[in-house]
C-alpha cells in the first residue's frame, strides 16, 4: 500500500493485462491466426491505457468514441499502405492532430492517442483492404474486452481510489516516524544514511498528500468532508515534517537548518546532544514507537485500553507540566510528538469517523474539542471552491514540433528500412509526450534509447527461449506488459526495456524475428530520438532555461500568495482558502522539479549548473514547507482557543513578500532593478519582554519562527539566482 499509493500502478497493469488476456481468450477458440491475435492484443492495450478520465461515465464515453476512431484509423492505414507519399503525409497530419488534441483535456488526448496507435498497428501487422472486415471484428472484441475489464473485472471508482490513498498516507506517515526513530538512534557513522531515509520518507508523504488532493473532488460526495480530509492531511504532513526538524535540532548544538531535510548531500549539523542513553531519550524512543503504532492502529479497533493510554500520554505532551526533565531541544521533540499525535487523532476522526472517548484524558478531551470546533468552522464557512487552473502547455507549438520531427524520422527511417521506418516515428512521438522543453526531450530520448538497447538483449534471449511456442510467447508478453505499466511512473528506462522485450516476442510470433531486426530497432530508436531533439531545438524551441524560469516565477508567485494570505489572516484579516493555495504552490514546485531534471541529470557536463539547480529547488522546498506551516496555523485561527490574531505579524511579513516579488521580477527580466533587502532578524520579534517570560505557549512565537526561516530561505535564493542584495541602512 505504501509503495504503490492507491494501488494505481497495480490497477493499471492488471487492467491492461486483463484486457489483452480476455481478447486472446475470445479470439483463440475460432482459430484466429497469429497476426490477428497480435493485432487484438495491441488494440486491447491501446484501448485500456489511453483512457484517463477520472469519472466512470466519462471513461465509458471516451471508450465509445474511441472505437470509431480506431476503425477509421485502421481503414486509412490499409487504404494508404501501398501509397508511400500519401500514407506518409497522412501519418504526419495524424500526428499533428493527435498532439494538438491534448488541449481538449483527457478525452482529446485519449482519442488522439488511439488514432495514432491504431494507425501504427495497421503498419505493424500489414493491414490490407481485403482483411479489413476481420480486423474490424478483432478491434471490436478488443474494445469490448477493455470495457468489461475496466468496469466489471478490475473496477476502479474515485471513492475507492481515494480510500486506498488515505491508507497509503497513513502507511507512509508510519514509515516516516520509523525513519525519524532511526535518525534518533543513529551513530556518527550511520547518521547520513538515516537522514537520507528521513528525506525520502518526507518526500513520499508529500507526494501522497498531493495525490489525495488531486482526487478529493471526484472521490468525495460531500464537499465539507473533502475540506475536512484536506485539512487533516495537511496538518499531519506539517506536524510530521516539523517533528523531523526538531529531531535534527536535538542532534545538534544549534538549530538545524530546514534545508537539511530537502537537499541531498546537505551536511548534518555538527556536534550534538544525541544519540545518548538517558531517561529522557529512552522515553523519546518509546514514544516515537508508540506514535508509529498510533498511526497504524485505531484505538477502537479491538486493541483495548493500552492504545488509549498511549494516545493520552502522547497528547499530554502538549501541556508544559507533562514534559519530562530534559534539555530544551529534547523537550521540543516531545512537544513535536504531542502535536503530531494531535494531527494523527484528527486524521483518524476525519477518515474513520467518531472514536471511542470513554478513556480520554483531559488533554485528549481538550484536543477533541479543538478538532470539533475546527470541523464546525469548516461546515459553517464552506464556500464553493474555485476551479484550479494550471500552466497549460502550448499544444500548437508541440504539434508543429512533433510533426516536423516525425517528417524527419520518416525520411531517415525509409533510408534505414522501407518496411519498418515507423519505429523511428513512434520514438519521436513518444519523446514528446509529457515534455515541454528541449532538455526534457533530450533526457527522455536518452532514457528510451538505453531501455531499448537493454530490451533488445532481453528480447534476443526470450525469443531464443520460446522459439515458436505461441502461447508461451503470449504469456511472456503479458508479463512484460504488466511490468511495463507497473514501472512506468518509476522509471522511463525500465518501461522502455519491457516494451522492447515484448516487441521482440511479438516479432517472434509474426515470424519476423532476427538479430538484424532488433538491431534495426535500436537504430530506428536512436534516429527517432535524434529527430525529436532536433525538431525541439530548431522549430519554435523552448529552451530549458526559459521553461524553468517561467515555472520558477510561477512558484515564487504562489509562494507570495500563500505567505501574504496566511500572514494577513494571522494578523486579523478575513478567512481565506489557504489550503488550496498551499497545494497550488506544491503543484507548481512539482512542475519545476520535473522541468529541472535535464539540469540535474547525473550525465550533465555542467556540474556547477547542476549543483545550482539542486540548491535552488531545495531552498524552494524549504520555503514551501514554511509556507505550508503558516497556512496550517492560520487555518486554525478562527476556532483554536489558544490562537489569537497578532497585528505585529503583518509588518513582519512585508519584507519577505517584497523580497519574493523582487526575485520573481529579476527571474522574469534580468534587467530588473529590484533588490533583495535584509535587515534585523525577524527572530528579534520573539522577544517576550523579560528573562522570566515563558518561551512557549503563544502560537505567535511559532509563526514568527516560521516567518524567520522563510525570510532566511528567500534571502538565500538571491545568491544562486544572481539577484542583487541591498545592504541594510546603517
Amino acid at each position: 500500500m505504501a509503495s504503490d499509493p492507491g494501488l494505481l500502478r497495480l490497477t493499471a497493469g492488471l487492467r491492461t493485462v486483463g484486457a489483452i488476456a480476455l481478447t486472446l481468450a475470445v479470439l483463440a477458440p475460432p482459430g484466429t491466426d497469429v497476426r490477428h491475435l497480435v493485432a487484438g492484443a495491441i488494440a486491447a492495450m491501446v484501448a485500456t491505457f489511453a483512457v484517463r478520465d477520472k469519472e466512470r461515465a466519462a471513461q465509458a464515453g471516451t471508450l465509445a468514441l474511441g472505437l470509431p476512431v480506431a476503425l477509421a484509423a485502421v481503414t486509412l492505414g490499409a487504404l494508404l499502405g501501398s501509397h508511400v507519399v500519401a500514407g506518409d503525409l497522412f501519418f504526419v497530419a495524424l500526428i499533428f492532430c493527435a498532439v494538438y488534441g491534448r488541449r481538449f483535456g483527457d478525452r482529446g488526448t485519449a482519442l488522439g492517442l488511439i488514432g495514432f496507435q491504431v494507425y501504427f498497428l495497421s503498419l505493424f501487422v500489414g493491414a490490407t483492404v481485403s482483411g479489413l472486415p476481420s480486423l474490424y471484428g478483432v478491434i471490436g472484441v478488443a474494445f469490448a474486452s477493455s470495457a468489461l475489464v475496466r468496469f466489471a473485472l478490475v473496477p476502479e471508482t474515485p471513492a475507492g481510489t481515494l480510500e486506498r490513498l488515505r491508507s497509503a498516507f497513513r502507511a507512509r506517515l508510519a514509515q516516516l516516524v520509523t525513519a525519524q526513530l532511526e535518525l534518533l538512534d543513529a551513530g556518527p557513522e550511520d547518521v547520513d544514511k538515516a537522514l537520507e531515509h528521513v528525506r525520502e520518507g518526507t518526500a513520499r508523504l508529500h507526494d501522497t498528500a498531493l495525490m489525495i488532493q488531486g482526487r478529493l473532488e471526484a472521490g468525495t460526495a460531500d464537499e465539507s468532508v473533502a475540506r475536512l480530509v484536506q485539512r487533516r492531511v495537511a496538518d499531519a504532513e506539517v506536524a510530521a515534517e516539523r517533528l523531523g526538524l526538531l529531531l535534527l535540532t536535538a542532534r545538534s548544538a544549534e538549530r538545524a537548518d530546514t534545508l537539511t531535510l530537502h537537499l541531498p548531500g546537505a551536511p548534518v549539523p555538527a556536534g550534538g546532544l544525541l544519540p545518548v542513553r538517558d531517561k529522557a531519550t529512552d522515553m523519546l524512543r518509546r514514544d516515537l514507537e508508540a506514535l508509529r503504532l498510533l498511526v497504524l492502529r485505531p484505538v477502537s479497533a479491538g486493541h483495548g485500553t493500552a492504545l488509549s493510554h498511549v494516545r493520552n500520554r502522547l497528547l499530554g505532551y502538549r501541556d508544559e507540566e507533562n514534559l519530562p526533565v530534559a534539555p530544551p531541544a529534547v523537550q521540543d521533540v516531545f512537544r513535536g510528538v504531542g502535536e503530531t499525535a494531535r494531527a494523527v487523532l484528527g486524521l483518524r476522526v476525519a477518515l474513520d469517523g467518531p472514536q471511542d472517548e470513554s478513556d480520554d484524558s483531559p488533554a485528549t478531551a481538550r484536543s477533541r474539542e479543538e478538532l470539533d470546533a475546527e470541523d464546525a468552522a469548516i461546515d459553517a464557512g464552506e464556500e464553493a471552491a474555485e476551479e484550479l487552473t494550471g500552466l497549460r502547455r502550448p499544444t500548437t507549438r508541440a504539434a508543429v514540433q512533433v510533426a516536423v520531427g516525425s517528417s524527419l524520422a520518416i525520411v531517415g527511417g525509409e533510408l534505414l528500412s522501407s518496411q519498418r521506418w515507423y519505429w523511428a516515428v513512434l520514438t519521436c512521438w513518444i519523446v514528446f509526450i509529457n515534455t515541454a522543453s528541449t532538455g526534457e526531450i533530450l533526457v527522455k530520448g536518452y532514457r528510451r534509447l538505453v531501455g531499448t538497447v537493454l530490451g533488445v538483449v532481453a528480447g534476443i534471449g526470450l525469443a531464443a527461449l520460446v522459439g515458436h511456442h505461441t502461447w508461451t510467447a503470449f504469456a511472456l508478453v503479458l508479463v512484460c506488459v504488466f511490468l511495463m505499466f507497473y514501472t512506468a511512473p518509476l522509471s522511463y528506462t525500465l518501461m522502455s526495456f519491457f516494451v522492447t522485450a515484448a516487441l521482440g516476442l511479438l516479432y517472434t510470433l509474426l515470424h519476423t524475428y532476427s538479430f538484424s531486426v532488433l538491431v534495426l530497432r535500436i537504430e530506428e530508436t536512436a534516429l527517432g530520438a535524434a529527430c525529436g531533439v532536433l525538431a525541439a531545438a530548431l522549430v519554435l524551441p523552448v529552451r530549458t532555461d526559459r521553461r524553468t524560469n517561467d515555472l520558477l516565477v510561477a512558484v515564487l508567485d504562489r509562494l507570495a500568495d500563500v505567505t501574504e494570505t496566511a500572514v494577513d489572516q494571522l494578523s486579523g484579516g478575513p478567512p481565506a482558502d489557504l489550503l488550496d493555495q498551499a497545494r497550488d504552490l506544491d503543484q507548481a514546485l512539482a512542475d519545476l522539479r520535473a522541468a529541472t531534471q535535464p539540469l540535474t541529470h547525473p550525465v550533465t557536463p555542467l556540474r556547477a549548473r547542476r549543483d545550482t539547480a539542486r540548491y535552488v529547488v531545495a531552498l524552494l522546498e524549504t520555503c514551501a514547507y514554511q509556507a505550508r506551516a503558516l497556512a496550517a496555523t492560520a487555518e486554525l485561527l478562527p476556532t483554536h482557543p489558544s490562537i489569537a490574531a497578532d497585528p505585529r505579524l503583518r509588518g513582519a511579513g512585508q519584507r519577505i513578500l517584497r523580497n519574493i516579488r523582487a526575485i520573481a521580477a529579476h527571474v522574469a527580466d534580468e534587467h530588473s532593478t529590484d533588490e533583495v533587502r535584509t535587515g534585523p532578524s525577524i527572530a528579534a520579534l520573539l522577544e517576550t519582554g523579560g528573562p522570566d517570560a515563558p518561551r512557549f505557549g503563544r502560537v505567535t512565537d511559532r509563526v514568527l519562527r516560521h516567518l524567520g526561516r522563510l525570510d532566511e530561505g528567500v534571502v538565500g535564493l538571491a545568491r544562486p539566482l544572481g539577484v542583487p542584495v541591498a545592504r541594510p541602512a546603517a
